[in-house]
């Protein structure tokens, strides 16, 4: 917790003021059974009531005074505390969006998730009553045997007996529900992984009919969930019944052994009761010190998880090159004895991949499923690192470049179709933020999405709902095409973008790039051999290595791979014509 505490530091003020307040608000409690025994001992003792109605008032006033405090104390510990939460979430979710994807493999987004949320929430209480508490409760209950010591120093034995056995019983309490609580939030990270789980793939669940085995997933994992915090929850039930045991069985030894002492004349009736009235503060103000240190405890094991994340440093720290010095003759792109393996991965999911691509020229990337085509186009942008070689962008390492800069130059349309919630318009400045409509309808126009763009009757102003749910497939991998268009990068991959369009569409799309893109050096991912055959250059890959490189007619006479592919999919006449 202390390396979150940074984030205090526009709060000094709320962080001072607000136990400050809490102090104040505890010595006009600790003076309440002064009072309390001067009523007794004067007022009563006397059939005063001139005297009994002053003091009540003093008590009154006491009570409003202490109110207040109560109140301004509660509002600088929530404004600080809110603070904090507020400047640690900016600086999460920023750290987050600095990550590399290989940090980002490894964390695993619905841990992410909860600590952006319930973690940050419960470092956020923690705060909020470290700041009301921290104080408050140790000076209660030091100054409740400090003016019991006043009163009397025979009693005030039993107070230094019966605190430090109350404060032991928390301490042992607390102990051991430190653990359970970081089992808590873990169990807690794999109720997020379900959940987010069965809200992606809600269609999925429902073709299949699995909603039942689905549900029997839920309850198991947070029935778990349930376990752990009941665990922790019977633990902490032992915390009230034991400490008022002892404060019980303390203010019956202050009785019994009072009573003598107030027979001998060595203390008044009323500061026997003014002792009573300490021993009860002693236990509230421990009982709030131990929910205190349990919310603390919490708040501590989620700012231990959201550490971890900043200990998470990104891997990829980009260059400081802004531009370009290479001429038209240097290659666009180029790999030189590339191998990358993801993280914690045995094998190499790339294996030595060498080739390079013009300035213009469009490459076709094909293979099986599994065989590295997305792996070696995220590499381009710098989404991973390689692990041996390296990649060039027009004849310079790409890690010399800036990655604003690398990654303003080359358009990515993901495999996933991705919109954000919002207006078309909006959707597309993401690829260039001052386009203007005729640069986008310039886009969409390329991408195939414009007339369908126009058919809707508010144009570029049309609501995207969040994932873009309300269109179709091929309507979202259009868009997200115009989107990479936009910002007119020098280099656009085609992740398998155009696997939701039709043949028609396709093609017209293709011809579309091709015609009105040109000195764009395009990559096109595909599954589809129709989609790649006219490419300038086809790479095939087999299981992560190199099978073949060309055109379609040199591969067809000199891979295997590819022919297979060919004859799988097209006709006889198709695969010559190419």
């Amino acid at each position: 917790m202390r390396e979150l505490i940074r984030y205090l530091k526009d709060y000094k003020k709320e962080s001072i003021m607000g136990p400050l307040f809490k102090m104040l608000e505890a010595c006009f409690e600790l003076i309440v059974p002064l009072v309390m025994a001067a009523i007794i001992d004067t007022g009563i003792r006397n059939h005063d009531r001139p005297y009994i109605w002053r003091m009540g008032l003093l008590l009154v006033s006491f009570g409003v005074l202490g109110l207040i405090c109560s109140l301004t104390a509660q509002y600088f510990a929530a404004k600080a505390a809110m603070g904090f939460g507020t400047a640690l979430r900016r600086d999460l979710f920023a750290h987050i969006n600095n990550m590399s994807y290989t940090e980002l493999d490894i964390l695993g987004t619905p841990t992410l998730v909860t600590r952006m949320t319930s973690d940050i929430n419960q470092a956020q209480a923690g705060v909020n009553l470290v700041l009301r508490l921290f104080l408050r409760s140790p000076f209660i209950v030091v100054g409740a045997v400090l003016m019991a010591f006043t009163i009397s120093v025979k009693m005030t034995v039993i107070f230094l007996i019966a605190v430090p056995v109350i404060s032991l019983i928390i301490y042992f309490i607390v102990k051991s529900t430190i653990p359970i609580y970081k089992s808590a939030q873990a169990a807690l990270d794999r109720v997020s992984l379900l959940t987010r789980e069965n809200h992606i793939g809600a269609r999925v669940v429902r073709a299949f009919s699995k909603q039942q085995e689905e549900i029997s997933r839920f309850e198991e994992t947070t029935g778990a969930l349930t376990r752990i915090q009941l665990h922790a929850g019977r633990i902490s039930a032992l915390l009230n019944p034991a400490t008022y045991v002892v404060v019980n069985l303390a203010i019956m030894a202050i009785l019994w052994s009072g009573g003598y002492v107030v027979d001998s004349g060595e203390i008044t009736q009323g500061e026997l009761i003014a002792l009573i009235n300490y021993m009860s503060q002693i236990l509230l103000a421990l009982i709030a010190l131990a929910n205190l240190i349990i919310t603390f405890t919490k708040a501590t094991a989620s700012a231990i998880r959201i550490n971890e994340v900043f200990h998470t440093q990104p891997s990829m720290c980009g260059g400081e090159k802004t531009g370009s010095e290479g001429d038209g003759e240097v290659p666009a792109v180029e790999f030189r004895g590339v191998s990358f393996s993801y993280a914690n991965a045995k094998e190499n999911a790339l294996e030595e991949i060498s080739f390079s691509a013009a300035q213009g020229e469009t490459i076709g990337i094909i293979g099986g499923t599994g065989s590295g085509k997305s792996t070696l186009v995220h590499l381009i942008p710098r989404l991973y690192d390689t692990s041996e070689g390296e990649v060039l962008f027009r004849g310079r390492s790409i890690q010399e470049y800036q990655l604003e800069y690398i990654r303003s130059r080359i358009g990515l349309v993901p495999q996933k179709a991705v919109l954000f919630q919002g207006t078309l318009r909006d959707n597309m400045k993401w690829g260039k933020e001052d386009a203007s409509d005729s640069e986008i309808r310039e886009a969409l126009d390329i991408a195939q999405a414009r007339d369908f763009v126009e058919a809707k009757e508010e144009g570029l102003d049309l609501k995207i709902q969040q994932g873009g749910s309300n269109l179709s497939g091929g309507q979202r991998q259009r868009l997200t095409i115009a989107r990479a268009l936009v910002g007119k990068p020098d280099i656009l991959i085609l992740d398998d973008s155009a696997s939701a369009l039709d043949f028609a569409t396709d093609a017209a799309l293709r011809k579309a790039i091709k015609e009105k893109t040109r000195g764009m050096t395009v990559f096109i991912v595909s599954q589809r051999a129709s989609s790649i055959k006219y490419a300038d250059k086809i790479l095939v890959l087999d299981d992560g290595r190199m099978a073949g490189m060309g055109t379609h007619r040199e591969l067809m006479e000199n891979c295997r791979v590819y022919e297979e592919i060919c004859t799988s999919q097209l006709s006889g006449e198709e695969v010559q014509r190419g």
